[in-house]
């Protein structure tokens, strides 16, 4: 394996750390040095300013607002910034660049991509997404939320929830069943419904941790545009798996970092809790150091791909699998560390509810308390159960028999 970047990517490194040189504070320790509402400031100052620098969706094409460079050099920027404890993007981006953005990309037409991409880019939309329902969550092809089509419209009734800040959006991207009478698989759209709608009504849902995070959308005559479809009716299902792809991209290279970052804060925290010599406590700390090791090594067989083709293959499954299957075994370690103290809450909170806590976290019990209980807990479901990604790697790797499948009469 061979685990040099091309000199066209170095120098594209060295661009990239310039740029946080110049325009990190002195003083930067990283997000999780900062209160939330600090790290909610700073967010979107240091989204304007990647918008300003173009270090926003560099591999877009110069004329939607990219430069036009390669997913390697995402991979390095990604890199970079997570060394550097940077944010690559505000929270809300990663439905709003790493999936819309590349998905209108892929699939909207020339008209789509010059009125949404703008913004977009810019940061003054928010797309959230609509996807999950409370009958279908892991079956996601089991849908409901319906789209009749009247003249130019769309009429949508139903309901979406667990959407990731959709109290921020300015729109939703809903997956909606166009044709009944399809089979399950077929008869989806993909469609972009802009907000403020007096169809559309998003509640917070108010979590555990007393975070509102999560959403449910209710949409009750909703009136949308037949435009807003992207990409052919009724084959939304192929827009979906598409833009479900995208959603890994970069994370090869950075989880290994973030989670590395992250055990070495379980390790000081068994140093000041006076465990470290603990050999049960020395046993796990090692368990979780080998796991975090063989996934930095899965992260460069997943990098050498992009380099070799170009693409993030089915693999990026067993990346997904692996690393969150750890970490709640590493944060319970760390839950375990703090003991009694773990039934008081103090410190900051994180500011995301996904992976890791930011750069620069305290080991506070309201960290702690909070990635296992929102972030891990939660990382075998999100994004693709556990179960899905081995059915995935069954099926698309191992090359296995797929599971039948019942489609409707």
């Amino acid at each position: 394996m061979d685990l040099r970047f091309p000199d066209e990517a170095e120098a594209w490194r060295a661009e990239v750390r310039s740029f946080l040189a110049a325009n990190l504070p002195a003083d930067w320790r990283g997000l999780g040095a900062l209160d939330r509402d600090e790290a909610e400031i700073f967010s979107n100052a240091w989204r304007r300013t990647l918008a300003e620098h173009r270090m926003i969706g560099v591999t877009w094409p110069v004329e939607y607002g990219g430069r036009g460079l390669t997913k390697l050099h995402q991979v390095v920027l990604a890199q970079e910034f997570a060394l550097a404890g940077a944010p690559i993007y505000r929270i809300a981006d990663t439905t709003n660049i790493k999936m819309l953005g590349n998905t209108l990309l892929a699939w909207g037409t020339e008209e789509q991509k010059a009125r949404y991409m703008p913004g977009i880019v810019s940061g003054d939309a928010t797309w959230v997404q609509g996807y999950s329902e409370p009958e279908a969550g892991s079956d996601l092809a089991g849908l409901k939320l319906r789209a009749e089509r009247d003249g130019d419209d769309w009429v949508l009734n139903g309901q979406k929830i667990w959407t990731s800040r959709g109290m921020d959006g300015t729109g939703v991207f809903t997956l909606a069943r166009t044709d009944p009478n399809a089979s399950k698989h077929r008869g989806i759209s993909f469609i972009l419904c802009e907000l403020p709608n007096p169809g559309i009504e998003v509640r917070p849902i108010r979590t555990l941790t007393g975070d509102d995070e999560f959403c449910e959308v209710f949409y009750t005559d909703a009136r949308v545009p037949v435009a807003n479809t992207i990409g052919p009716i009724d084959e939304g299902w192929k827009v979906a798996n598409s833009l479900l792809g995208l959603e890994r991209g970069e994370e090869a290279a950075t989880n290994p970092i973030f989670f590395r970052a992250e055990l070495d804060r379980i390790v000081q925290l068994a140093r000041d809790v006076g465990r470290a010599d603990d050999p049960v406590i020395r046993d796990r700390l090692a368990w979780c150091h080998t796991k975090v090791e063989i996934m930095r090594i899965l992260g460069y067989r997943i990098l050498t791909q992009v380099l070799r083709d170009g693409r993030i293959g089915p693999e990026a499954s067993i990346s997904k699998l692996y690393w969150s299957e750890y970490h709640q075994v590493a944060t319970e370690l760390a839950i375990d560390l703090l003991g009694a103290q773990a039934m008081v809450r103090e410190g900051r909170k994180p500011f995301k509810h996904f992976r890791a806590d930011e750069p620069g976290a305290a080991n506070s019990t309201n960290s702690w308390i909070d990635v296992l209980l929102m972030n891990a807990r939660s990382g075998t479901v999100y994004a693709g159960t556990s179960q899905v990604q081995r059915n995935i790697i069954a099926e698309n790797i191992l090359d296995l028999p797929k599971e039948p499948r019942l489609e409707r009469p």
